[in-house]
């Protein structure tokens, strides 16, 4: 099994790629559309505020009429109504945003406090709908990691199957029973498992643009199970990991770099396919 030199490394800190983006990476449309179509009668009725100089007769109004409509008014200040966000009210009282639309002295307090009330007088909003779609492109952009994520699995794969590898996706570590013994509490969920006449290789997958916290936990924990999956005959634990971001976690990235001897990026991942691809 390889030992990793420190020559090595700084090779492998050379080859890290700025970005796993493609242009598919940015923005999520098919997903922003099916949210916004679960509002837009909703988003519909709220257009009546538009250009009303009288809104707080409008506002009761549309209560009158239907007091639902207003469910929505929170993504109009990009703010999910799952997220549950709190924040604090005139009594300094800790309270969620969702409470506001529970009565009509509350919509209008949401309104008026987060200058809503001034944007739908002065109609800098022609139509909620279409603002709305802006709005979900906005925080669309907190998937990007997710998508970095899903982008890197997909190389990977693309790699995989060009090497003509029998393999699997998303297997559970529970699957075999020395591997379960070998990991005791830490059951895992490799990204893909690939099958060879010597080995079955578990091989765990991402990408890190950018640094934080995560990065360290990453190495810490696969410095961990690495040793305790090559333990067992017949295994052997992959790790494929890329991205400026380890830059920032270098430290780290070099002690498991040192512990597990399969550690690849983009650009080494083909020489190890290459290598599996004699072995088959």
């Amino acid at each position: 099994m390889n030992i990793h030199t420190e020559e090595q490394f700084n090779t492998f800190l050379s080859q890290l790629s700025e970005t796993n983006a493609t242009l598919s990476f940015w923005t999520n449309f098919e997903k922003i559309k099916r949210n916004v179509a679960g509002i837009e009668i909703k988003l519909n009725t709220l257009n009546y505020l538009l250009g009303k100089q009288d809104l707080k007769k409008a506002v009761i109004e549309l209560w009158n009429n239907d007091k639902s409509v207003f469910d929505v008014l929170q993504i109009l200040i990009a703010c999910r109504k799952r997220d549950r966000k709190k924040v604090i009210n005139a009594d300094a009282e800790f309270v969620y945003l969702e409470q506001y639309m529970k009565t009509l002295d509350g919509v209008l307090e949401f309104i008026t406090a987060t200058g809503l009330a001034r944007i739908f007088q002065d109609k800098n909003v022609k139509n909620l709908v279409d603002y709305v779609f802006g709005v979900e492109v906005g925080l669309d952009s907190n998937a990007r990691k997710n998508r970095s994520g899903d982008a890197m699995e997909d190389t990977v794969e693309l790699v995989i199957n060009g090497a003509g590898l029998n393999y699997r996706k998303e297997v559970k570590s529970k699957e075999w029973s020395e591997i379960t013994n070998a990991l005791g509490t830490d059951e895992k969920r490799f990204d893909f498992v690939i099958y060879t006449d010597a080995k079955v290789y578990l091989m765990e997958v991402n990408f890190y643009s950018g640094g934080g916290s995560k990065l360290n936990e990453t190495a810490r924990s696969f410095s961990e199970i690495g040793p305790k999956i090559n333990a067992v005959p017949g295994f052997e634990f992959v790790w494929v990991t890329d991205g400026k971001g380890w830059e920032k976690a270098k430290n780290k990235l070099q002690e498991a770099f040192y512990t597990i001897p399969r550690v690849y990026n983009l650009t080494t991942l083909k020489d190890f396919m290459e290598e599996l691809k004699i072995n088959v």
